[in-house]
């Protein structure tokens, strides 16, 4: 079907998009059920929606055919079925279904339900969701935010379970960026936490929460864990997602090559650990299914360039080596980001990292996790191959750069300008921070220097560890009006009030 059938009929286009596992892997435990209806797991979402294309997800409770309908109606009339691919033990019975030939700028809605490959015509029941493609002309606006589940805060129901999600909801966004952290796999859940305030937090755990992830299965199970949360599952059923990974989808301050000194653990090779996380987090959320590091053009106002700072890079020392070929990003990924940045004809060129550029986030005593190290003197370690990036944009004259990250489990605002910094050669530029979206709050970190940054605003907790029943949860909005051009930033509290807000101009 071609975008003029669409069009008139209110369909969509569709090729099947399985996951592709990256490891062999037994059959998931899930059981089999021999007779009756096949049942939709765990909800649906969306992803990748770009102005033509979209990804839809699901996960059945046993070997079957994805079929999806899309239609510009609600009531889907007129639309037609369209064959996803099988759902079945290789892939933990989920799937996607990319969707083409898209109406640019439109709110889409989408039925999802499997099909028995035993009696044809037997079908679970549907589950619908919607989703907005990105614009060709005009404003768009989106949320960010990181840190899901984590530090032993799980889905504690009595307690109104992630509520971020439904505030983030609330605001009807465009798509939702996930900067890291979707998963806590590195931290088991226990049945109960008391609150400093005598409270008793009590988390939803499943086998698969209550130890650390090695295996497939469990690796599976942290991001099948998540949307157990009505608010989350609500949420990636109406806003479609673009996620990038940090380091807790595998293991804390987790580097390539690294070997685990950990006694939780008896699969302690890093790179076995990431393998299978990898798998599971292409398994579960809406992703293209390949690379992480990519970017995605919302029309002519924002291009989104989503950075991979965990597969290319270098072990966590002091980072104050002299060797321009270490870094976060790797030889390719770097080359990819200044080229793509050039070519670039966006008014704003967000680029989404999943650790902060400024901020000195360390790896025990002496190493360091993140870009900086603290020292406010000209680039070294880490910071040398952003000061490449920076200077390349600045003489080919790039214009609107913008960080969003997560992380450190605060929000922030940093401008970064060269009359301050040790580093002459960039245009100055702003990075905001937002998170933890589920998680302990902690900050805020010390700023390093070298590219001149100032906090302009920071909401950090008073204590370590801060629970989400205390509040300090957060995620940004941005809002780039189709006209004038001009990007607003909100960061917000997870009940959705602006604490902090800031418009720039083109």
């Amino acid at each position: 079907m071609d975008r003029r059938t669409l069009l008139r009929g209110g369909l969509a286009t569709g090729a099947g998009l399985a996951a592709v596992p990256l490891l062999g892997s037994p059959a998931a435990a899930t059981p089999l059920r021999p007779s009756g209806r096949p049942l939709l797991t765990h909800g649906v979402q969306s992803g990748e929606a770009t102005a033509d294309a979209a990804v839809v997800w699901t996960r059945a409770d046993r070997t079957s055919r994805m079929l999806v309908e899309v239609s510009r109606r609600p009531d889907f009339r007129g639309a037609r079925v369209l064959r996803g691919p099988l759902l079945g033990p290789d892939t933990d019975f989920t799937g996607k279904l990319r969707l083409r030939g898209l109406p640019a700028g439109e709110r889409l809605h989408y039925r999802v339900r499997a099909e028995s490959l035993d009696r044809h015509g037997l079908r679970s029941e549907p589950l619908v969701g919607s989703l907005r493609t990105a614009p060709r002309k005009g404003g768009v606006r989106f949320v960010w935010t990181g840190d899901i589940a984590g530090q032993g805060w799980g889905i504690a129901p009595d307690l109104g379970g992630m509520k971020i999600f439904r505030a983030m909801r609330a605001a009807r966004p465009d798509f939702f960026l996930c900067s890291g952290d979707t998963v806590y796999a590195d931290g088991p859940l226990s049945e109960t936490v008391t609150l400093p305030d005598g409270r008793v937090w009590r988390n939803l755990v499943t086998p698969e929460k209550a130890k650390v992830a090695e295996t497939l299965a469990e690796y599976r199970g942290q991001f099948a864990y998540n949307l157990l949360d009505g608010h989350l599952r609500a949420f990636a059923a109406e806003v479609p997602q673009v996620n990038q990974w940090d380091d807790h989808e595998v293991t804390n301050n987790w580097y390539p090559g690294e070997v685990l000194d950990d006694a939780r653990y008896t699969e302690r090779r890093v790179d076995v650990l990431a393998a299978r996380a990898r798998q599971a987090f292409h398994e579960w959320l809406p992703t293209g299914g390949g690379r992480i590091y990519r970017k995605l053009s919302y029309g002519p106002r924002l291009d989104l360039f989503v950075l991979d700072m965990r597969t290319y890079k270098d072990v966590n020392d002091g980072n104050t080596y002299a060797d321009p070929r270490r870094g976060l990003l790797g030889d390719e990924q770097r080359a990819w980001l200044i080229r793509e940045l050039k070519h670039s004809r966006a008014t704003w060129k967000v680029i989404a990292a999943d650790l902060p550029l400024g901020l000195v986030v360390p790896d025990g005593a002496a190493a360091q996790e993140g870009v900086a190290q603290g020292d406010a003197g000209g680039p070294k370690g880490r910071e040398m191959e952003f000061a490449q990036v920076l200077g390349a944009a600045h003489r080919a004259g790039v214009k609107g750069i913008v960080f969003l990250t997560a992380d450190v489990h605060y929000t922030a605002a940093h401008h970064y300008d060269p009359a301050r910094a040790a580093v002459a050669d960039f245009t100055p530029f702003w990075e905001f921070v937002s998170g933890p979206a589920h998680a302990g709050a902690f900050g805020p970190n010390a700023l390093d220097g070298t590219f001149g940054p100032r906090a302009v605003f920071v909401h950090a907790p008073p204590a370590a560890n801060t629970s989400p029943a205390e509040g300090f949860q957060h995620f940004g909005e941005v809002a780039i009006d189709g006209e004038t051009g001009a990007f607003r930033v909100d960061l917000r509290d997870a009940e959705g009030a602006s604490l902090f807000n800031v418009t720039l101009t083109p």
